[in-house]
């Protein structure tokens, strides 16, 4: 993450507004074509977490979510504030599981298993988004409501529109990339183990053990922390009464 200069953020705002800022500033002068990733919704999926929105969205008056959590649109309306000059457009992602296929875990892609994974693009103009902040942060909620519109959909019929679908594959790059990086990998331990002679005796072939056991339960746990109902629960402000002198906004 830290070679492919993620923005490391800590759910402050006080804290994260400049750090978005500086590295927004970085991307201006980059040497490459780049793309920045927002998950507006800040955390992961749970039902949980959606009984929470619906409650909050209730008390607000908001429209109720089904698939989806309620964004929170501070990083969203200071990178589109930030990045309106030198980035042409947004590319609005929804993604979906089909019934027919299982989720992709993490233990699922260690297996070497795969999972087939629906996903909708939209191109948006950067120049057609509003010009204040609060009229982007309430065009960014109205693209949730319809992306809720648009997984209901996909539920339903197992497809995000009438269009044919369009396989990707695998893509060949990938492979290669990742193939180079185990050959070199695998190269590496064998002239470690080589040059160690852990394998020639039985005192080192037990330590080498240990060591791998001690790898395998490490991959375990961070496989079980990896599940989406092991994460932070979402902290959802109370709902305040409205009147008719005051709006309230979702977080």
């Amino acid at each position: 993450m830290w070679f492919s200069e993620y923005l490391f953020l800590e759910r402050s705002w006080a804290k994260d507004e400049n750090t978005l800022k500086a590295g927004i500033q970085r991307l201006k002068d980059f040497p490459r074509p780049f793309w920045l990733a927002l998950f507006v919704e800040g955390t992961r999926f749970t039902q949980a977490k959606l009984l929470a929105a619906q409650e909050y969205a209730t008390s607000q008056g908001l429209p109720v979510p089904r698939n989806v959590l309620i964004p929170r649109t501070k990083g969203f309306v200071s990178a589109v504030s930030h990045m309106r000059s030198f980035v042409p457009a947004i590319y609005d992602i929804t993604v979906a599981i089909p019934k027919s296929s299982p989720s992709p875990t993490m233990l699922r892609l260690f297996k070497g298993q795969s999972s087939v994974v629906h996903v909708h693009v939209k191109r948006r103009l950067m120049k057609e988004l509003p010009e204040t902040d609060e009229a982007v942060a309430q065009w960014c909620k109205d693209l949730f409501v319809e992306k809720d519109k648009l997984l209901d959909k996909h539920i339903a019929e197992d497809t995000f529109s009438d269009q044919p679908l369009q396989d990707i594959g695998r893509p060949i790059k990938s492979l290669l990339v990742v193939a180079s990086w185990a050959c070199l990998v695998a190269y590496g331990a064998y002239n470690f183990l080589q040059w160690s002679s852990l394998l020639s005796s039985w005192k080192g072939i037990a330590l080498s053990a240990v060591g791998l056991a001690i790898v395998t339960i490490l991959m375990q746990i961070m496989i079980l922390f990896s599940q989406s109902e092991r994460s932070t629960p979402a902290k959802v402000a109370p709902g305040k009464p409205k009147n008719n002198s005051e709006s309230s906004e979702a977080r």
